[in-house]
């Protein structure tokens, strides 16, 4: 259940090819959430949030080509290093395609920030939504089980993250 902030600067694409993208958009993050892009339930709860910026400055100057900034934001644990690469990759391709140019073109002025939101600060429907409840909601009890191993996971890999640099510090003093 993605959430997109799209930062497109006005007159960068046509209207087709916008919808185009935000389709594709939601597609390729529902997919790295690891649900199916063509359930309507997930679709349903899949929101791009539009933002129009009337000029972008580069190095002090208005940009002379369009800047994308692109946020996809999904409960902690559904990203990998693995899957933040190749979102981001993906994600960029689209833009490419969307603007009708090659990804090696246009990679400099398309930024991706894939973010999670700590579980227990998904707030949704009135109340916090915790990933084994939300995937429970798209897929029963085999969903809820993927997303407390998710989080599991996630949780042993700050774990891990924080002990070696702890230890790297410990070194270095």
């Amino acid at each position: 259940m993605p959430m997109i902030d799209v930062f497109i600067p006005e007159d960068a694409l046509s209207a087709d090819s916008e919808a185009s993208l935000m389709r594709e958009l939601t597609d390729i993050l529902i997919a790295h959430e690891g649900l199916d892009p063509s359930n309507e339930r997930v679709r349903d709860v899949s929101w791009i949030f539009v933002h129009r910026p009337a000029v972008v400055y580069r190095a002090g100057k208005p940009a002379p080509a369009p800047i994308y900034r692109i946020v996809p934001t999904v409960p902690e644990g559904q990203y990998t290093g693995e899957a933040r690469a190749s979102l981001v990759k993906e994600v960029t391709a689209a833009v490419a395609r969307a603007e009708g140019t090659s990804s090696d073109e246009i990679a400099r002025r398309v930024w991706v920030f894939p973010t999670e939101i700590r579980d227990g600060s998904w707030g949704a429907r009135g109340g916090i939504r915790h990933l084994p409840e939300i995937m429970e909601s798209f897929g029963g009890e085999a969903l809820k089980a993927i997303g407390k191993q998710r989080l599991q996971n996630k949780r042993r890999s700050d774990a891990v993250e924080i002990l070696e640099a702890a230890v790297q510090s410990l070194r270095l003093g």
